[in-house]
């Protein structure tokens, strides 16, 4: 599996330490940025390079997945989620990590580097990957309703 990464100096550390432990699970990591700490920095800049490949990558029926990591996560998330095909979730503990697999479908994962330390990052980001989606009915059925309302014209 492809893993796009990216953060701005808020995740900066975390994003290092994460792209050393997903190769040793195994995927195929790509660092959209930050390349170094830059405290001014802004993280729409590293956060829409991510979404954007991954959402093209799904578009072309690859499986691809992205981590954005800033101080909370959530700025990160909408960011995410205002390019089409994306789902992002803001994961914070083993409950939202299944969850947001499980139910959602989330393609891309927003962790918060100032709420989590290293190795519950880890085993957030470990449990997020190898947690499938349900296809059960009814979630898929709420995927599409969220794939309508991306493609309406407002």
């Amino acid at each position: 599996m492809k893993i796009y990464i990216g953060t701005d100096h808020a995740g900066f550390q975390l994003k290092e330490e994460l792209k050393t432990y997903l190769v040793d699970l195994g995927c195929k990591v790509k660092d959209m940025g930050a390349y170094e700490f830059n405290e001014a920095d802004d993280y729409p800049d590293f956060i829409f390079p991510v979404v954007k490949a991954v959402s093209e990558e799904i578009v072309n029926g690859e499986d691809s997945k992205g981590i954005v990591i800033g101080g909370s996560g959530q700025g990160e998330a909408i960011v995410a989620n205002k390019v089409k095909g994306i789902r992002a979730a803001v994961v914070y503990d083993e409950y939202s990590a299944k969850m947001s697999r499980a139910h959602n479908d989330a393609n891309i994962i927003s962790l918060g580097n100032r709420t989590l330390d290293i190795d519950k990052a880890k085993e957030l980001v470990k449990i997020w990957l190898e947690t499938p989606f349900s296809n059960e009915e009814r979630h898929k059925r709420r995927i599409e309703k969220i794939k309508a309302i991306e493609n309406k014209n407002f």
